[in-house]
């Protein structure tokens, strides 16, 4: 049997729809339907049930799935480093947040650095279009908001952040602590708003999980980086939610104020992301096991 075949199978099996999967494979999705069916005829059996939406593998498409999987995977260990070789030096290439992979993950890997390990980093994208990019090889390893759906990806939790609520002595000042439970959501909407994007991303989560309600005002700043978000709040441009670790000095230093301690704060997951299978290859297991390490102490 062509492995060609069962590598597009596997693909689609996990990717659950052929467009995808031709995405993924850098085929046309004609090819990868054909394909399909070659393999169907040599079978004698149906694999996939056409949807709407995606394809449902049949019984015999989960039970080839299963038991042809783990081999791909173990041809993929032998045939792939899982670390793309430059230069004779091992580069991992991962992709996340800006902010917490420049102050979290980069300088966790810098053991791995010292030992030879060259990392090239992406910022670029949201958390869907990083994972997009990790599934079709562009990265090795990924740090994601969100755990991805379907087979194609494996995720491990690797820590939570707190969100804070914070303004500038200020503003601060004009609040007391009585007055924001109580009337919290009605009196901060008065403030100018500190943001990332338009859509108020962490005002929106804080307000739901602290208020159970929706933020009802817009942003006056606008900058596409939590540390511009951070500095522009100091400056006393506005109220802003951070990540705790973010804001932790200038909260220590009294540049910005913490304006609630709610019982529960509102918390975002991180999620280490790789691409099913390659965590069997020893030096991203090696950066893989770093991180969660590292994590632990975050």
């Amino acid at each position: 049997m062509d492995l060609s075949l069962l590598r597009t199978f596997v693909t689609v099996h996990r990717a659950g729809s052929f467009t995808r999967a031709a995405a993924l494979l850098g085929l046309s999705q004609p090819a990868v339907t054909s394909q399909i069916r070659t393999l169907e005829r040599q079978l004698g059996r149906p694999l996939f049930l056409r949807q709407a939406r995606g394809v449902t593998p049949t019984t015999m498409g989960d039970e080839l799935a299963h038991r042809a999987a783990p081999h791909l995977d173990a041809l993929v260990e032998i045939t792939e480093t899982g670390i793309t070789q430059e230069g004779g030096v091992r580069t991992l290439h991962l992709a996340g947040p800006p902010e917490f992979t420049a102050l979290r993950a980069l300088p966790a890997l810098t053991p791995l650095v010292a030992q030879g390990l060259a990392v090239r980093t992406s910022f670029h994208g949201t958390t869907e279009e990083i994972l997009d990019g990790l599934a079709a090889g562009h990265h090795d390893l990924a740090i994601a908001t969100a755990r991805p759906r379907g087979g194609l990806l494996v995720s491990t939790p690797l820590c939570d952040e707190e969100h804070v609520l914070v303004a500038a002595p200020r503003w601060a000042a004009r609040l007391s602590p009585e007055v924001l439970l109580s009337k919290g959501a009605v009196v901060l909407e008065q403030l100018p708003v500190v943001e990332v994007h338009e859509s108020l991303p962490f005002v929106s989560r804080y307000w739901a999980s602290v208020f159970e309600t929706k933020p009802a005002t817009a942003a006056t700043v606008i900058a596409p980086d939590l540390r511009a978000v951070r500095d522009s709040a100091a400056s006393g441009a506005g109220l802003a939610v951070l990540p705790r670790y973010l804001c932790e000095d200038a909260l220590r230093g009294g540049w910005l104020v913490a304006l609630l301690d709610p019982p529960v704060p509102p918390l975002r997951t991180y999620f280490l992301v790789a691409r099913t299978g390659t965590l069997a290859l020893s030096p991203l297991a090696r950066v893989h096991e770093e991180l969660l390490r590292a994590a632990g102490n975050w």
